[in-house]
C-alpha cells in the first residue's frame, strides 16, 4: 500500500492545492491522484480550435508537479474510506492519507433534449482526446449549431469560424447572450462584435429536439424554426463532480457541491478539503449560495485549502465573481455584482461610467476606446461592481476592479488611487477611466444634484 501525508484528488485546482500544501509544509508529502492523462487549461478550450490550433497547445505541463516536489500517480479513484483513510482506485491500487483533498472538478450540462445522444452532438468534456476528436470531427462539416450563449458558447462561435468555411448559429435561451454576467448594452456590444464575423446569434430561442437518424443533421427550435446542423456544440454550464464524495459520505450542499467552511474545510470530516468546482461556494457580498463555476475561484480556494491542512491560515472571503473574455477582438470584463443585480435587489445604488483611449494620445498604434463602468452602494459608497470593455487592458483593468471590490474600497479610495502610466500601455492620466468613474460618483454620493453618467 502506497502511504502520503496529503493525498489530493484531481487535476487543475488539485494541482494548486498540492502546490500550496508543499509551500506551507515543505515536510510533508504530497500526492496528486487523477485519472486524466493530461491536465488542459480549461479556459483555453475553445480556443483549440481556432487561435491555439489544437489540444497539445492548451495543456498545463507535468513537470509543474516534479519542481514543486509532488508525487503523481494516473488512476481514477473509486472509493475513500475515511475511517481508515484509505483511498481505493479502479485498478486495486489502494492510497493511506493523513490529509485528503477533493479537487475533482466539474463535467459538462447535458440537458434532456430529444435527441441529444445522436452523433456529432458534443458537451465540452476537459477531455485531451475526446477534444482532438471533436477537432477532427470539425473539420469536414458545414453547420455548427452552438446551444448556450454565456462565455463557452460565444468563445467556441469566435473561435470555430476562424480557418474555415462554415456556418455557424449561436440559440440562447434568455434575451441576451452573456446575460448571467453582464449588463444589458454589454450584452449587446458583444453580441454585435460576434455577428460581425458571420456567426448568427438568435435569442430567446429553446432548442426543443435535435434532429437525425444517426448523426445529427438539424434542431428544432421551440418557436417552431429548423436550423440545418451537422455538429452542435452544448455550452450551457457545468455540474459538479462529487459521486465519489457522496459514496464517501462527505456532506452536499448547494447544487450537490462539498460543504466546506470559509477554510475549505468538509462540515463532514476534519481531515479532508474540498476546492474548485466539486465544493460549495458563497457570495462575497451576501453570503448565500453561489452557482459561479470559475478557474480564478478554483485556484484561490485551492491556495486556501492547501494551506490550512496542519494549521488554518487563509479564510475564503466569497466569490466576488470575475469574467473577462475576447470576442471578435474586442474585450469584456465584469467583476462582482451587475446592475441588473442590484436593481432587481431593491439596493439603493449609484452608477458611473467614463471612457477613454487605452493610450495617450489617442492616435498611438493599436488604440482602442475603453468603457468602464462602476456600481456603488448609495449609503456607504462602496464599490460592488464594475464592467469593462475595450482592448487587452480589460483583462488586468477588471482584476484591479476585484481588488477594491474585495477590500470594499470606495468612490473617495478609488479617486486617490495612484495608477503607473505609460503612452503605449494606458490611458492617460486625466481620463484614467476607473478613475474618472469613481470621480463622477464622490458628488451624488454626499447628496448633491448632479447627473452621474
Amino acid at each position: 500500500m502506497r502511504e502520503t501525508d496529503v493525498a489530493v484528488l484531481g487535476g487543475l485546482s488539485g494541482i494548486t492545492a498540492g502546490i500550496s500544501s508543499r509551500r506551507h509544509y515543505p515536510d510533508k508529502k504530497v500526492l496528486l491522484i487523477r485519472k486524466e492523462g493530461t491536465v488542459l487549461v480549461p479556459c483555453g478550450i475553445p480556443y483549440i480550435y481556432g487561435t491555439v490550433g489544437g489540444p497539445e497547445n492548451n495543456v498545463i505541463p507535468d513537470g509543474l508537479l516534479e519542481n514543486n516536489g509532488i508525487e503523481l500517480l494516473k488512476g481514477e479513484a473509486v472509493d475513500v474510506d475515511r475511517e481508515k483513510k484509505i483511498i481505493t482506485l479502479k485498478d486495486g491500487e489502494k492510497v493511506k492519507y493523513d490529509k485528503l483533498v477533493f479537487a475533482t472538478g466539474s463535467s459538462p450540462m447535458v440537458p434532456p433534449i430529444p435527441g441529444i445522444d445522436k452523433e456529432n452532438v458534443f458537451p465540452v468534456k476537459k477531455e485531451f482526446d475526446y477534444l482532438s476528436y471533436l477537432m477532427n470531427c470539425m473539420n469536414g462539416v458545414k453547420d455548427i449549431v452552438i446551444i448556450g450563449g454565456g462565455f463557452i458558447g460565444m468563445e467556441f462561435a469566435d473561435e470555430c469560424r476562424k480557418g474555415r468555411d462554415v456556418n455557424i448559429t449561436v440559440v440562447e435561451a434568455m434575451p441576451h447572450c452573456l446575460q448571467m454576467a453582464m449588463d444589458d448594452e454589454f450584452c449587446e456590444d458583444a453580441k454585435a462584435k460576434l455577428e460581425e464575423t458571420g456567426v448568427k446569434v438568435l435569442v430567446n430561442e429553446k432548442v426543443e429536439s435535435i434532429l437525425g437518424d444517426g448523426a445529427v443533421s438539424g434542431v428544432k427550435l421551440a418557436s417552431g424554426k429548423e436550423l440545418k446542423a451537422d455538429m452542435i456544440i452544448l455550452g450551457i454550464g457545468a455540474v459538479p463532480n462529487t459521486e465519489l464524495a457522496e459514496k464517501a459520505g462527505l456532506e452536499l450542499g448547494f447544487r450537490n457541491t462539498i460543504r466546506v467552511d470559509r477554510y475549505m474545510q468538509t462540515y463532514t470530516d476534519p481531515d479532508v478539503y474540498a476546492c474548485g468546482d466539486c465544493a460549495e461556494k458563497v457570495s462575497f457580498f451576501d453570503g448565500r449560495p453561489s452557482g459561479v463555476m470559475l478557474a480564478s475561484i478554483a485556484t484561490s480556494e485551492a491556495r486556501i485549502a492547501g494551506a490550512n491542512l496542519y494549521s488554518p491560515t487563509h479564510q475564503n472571503c466569497g466569490a466576488i465573481s470575475v469574467f473577462s473574455t475576447v470576442i471578435n477582438d474586442r474585450a469584456f470584463g465584469v467583476a462582482g455584482v451587475t446592475e441588473r443585480f442590484v436593481r432587481q435587489a431593491g439596493t439603493s445604488y449609484i452608477v458611473t461610467e467614463a471612457a477613454a483611449p487605452d493610450t495617450h494620445p489617442g492616435g498611438m498604434p493599436n488604440s482602442t476606446p475603453t468603457k468602464v463602468k462602476l456600481i456603488f452602494t448609495k449609503d456607504t459608497g462602496t464599490l460592488i461592481g464594475g464592467a469593462i470593455s475595450g482592448g487587452k487592458p480589460v483583462g488586468e483593468m477588471i482584476n484591479v476592479i476585484s481588488a477594491c471590490i474585495m477590500h470594499k474600497m470606495t468612490a473617495d479610495d478609488i479617486v486617490k488611487f495612484q495608477m503607473g502610466t505609460h503612452p503605449a500601455l494606458t490611458s492617460s492620466p486625466i481620463v484614467y477611466p476607473i478613475v474618472n468613474a469613481a470621480c463622477k460618483a464622490v458628488i451624488p454620493l454626499r447628496g448633491k444634484q448632479v447627473s452621474v453618467h
